[in-house]
């Protein structure tokens, strides 16, 4: 179950978590309880709609013990393993607030209460972590927003108050930017030494076993555009190049500034939105870039199905 203020990041994070854990191949679901704040369902049902996550919520049941005890029952029965219930946030810490949670707390007697926290807000971390502590047992600590400036130092002011864990940190807007909270790689960050065992576990992630292959390809010159664009699949896999630089040691996340990287991005995006419409020949063609030289039809279509125009294609592809 998640607790905390409104605006922490707490519904955006639930949806990172059911995720996190998707992807590790456990049946994981998210409850929305937050009645309070208007299009908290309607965020659930699209940020789960566009991860492939069941969710469970309504639009016409005001009550949110009622909305937490459903949708629990209703996921168990389908064997799902990991259920997140969503409860509703307040903008300061209200009496209302600690009633409700602790309601919904003691109708589906969740395994772990999760505290949302915003890095951002500093030392205020830890009397709001007291608050919540006080009314219900907090287990464990997400730390959001760790993208920015703020450098989560009231993190740990937090995780004193509390006796409890952080878990996870979350590092930026997108669903797979949530990552498990280590000790060593965080501090090591905080004095801008980098995280080399973040960054092997980045690696480790991507699919590198066909790179002898690959290897092969390229000494005999038949490297394709299909091998170029899973080269850029593992580079966007990786994450903003900015986190990928805060990981090496003497340089930090300013390294790189923003429109620079955005640019970087956005161009990358726009060669994969290309290549997501020629076909298979084009693909696996090991004339590359020179077979649309040779036959300006294909740049005509291409340049249509990716909605821009010849010249950029032609720019982008030599």
């Amino acid at each position: 179950m998640f607790v905390g203020l409104q605006g922490s990041g707490k519904t955006t994070t639930c949806t990172k978590l059911a995720y996190h854990y998707q992807k590790k191949n456990w049946k994981s679901c998210l409850v929305c309880a937050d009645t309070f704040r208007a299009g908290a369902y309607d965020q659930v049902k699209q940020n789960c709609t566009k991860a492939r996550i069941p969710f469970y919520g309504s639009y016409t049941e005001v009550d949110p013990v009622v909305i937490a005890q459903d949708g629990v029952e209703m996921f168990k029965k389908e064997g799902f393993e990991i259920i997140i219930v969503d409860t509703s946030g307040r903008h300061k810490q209200e009496d209302s607030l600690f009633e409700e949670m602790l309601a919904v707390s003691n109708a589906v007697k969740p395994d772990n209460i999760i505290f949302v926290m915003d890095a951002t807000i500093g030392q205020a971390c830890e009397g709001q972590a007291k608050a919540f502590k006080d009314k219900v047992d907090v287990g464990s600590v997400i730390i959001t927003k760790l993208d920015g400036h703020a450098k989560g130092g009231g993190a740990l002011s937090a995780v004193a108050a509390t006796n409890s864990p952080i878990i996870f940190i979350g590092t930026g807007e997108h669903i797979d930017d949530l990552e498990p909270f280590k000790t060593k790689p965080f501090v090591s960050k905080l004095l801008g030494m980098g995280d080399i065992e973040g960054l092997i576990d980045k690696v480790n992630e991507l699919k590198l076993e066909d790179n002898e292959v690959l290897l092969e390809k390229i000494k005999h010159g038949q490297f394709t555009l299909r091998d170029m664009y899973e080269q850029f699949q593992n580079i966007m896999k990786m994450g903003p190049f900015s986190q990928i630089m805060g990981m090496i040691p003497g340089f930090s996340q300013d390294f790189m500034s923003k429109g620079s990287e955005q640019e970087s991005m956005a161009r990358l995006k726009r060669l994969m939105t290309m290549m997501d419409s020629m076909n298979d020949q084009e693909l696996d063609s090991r004339d590359g870039a020179k077979l649309f030289s040779k036959q300006t039809g294909r740049i005509v279509r291409v340049a249509q199905g990716s909605g821009v125009t010849g010249k950029s294609l032609v720019h982008c592809s030599s």
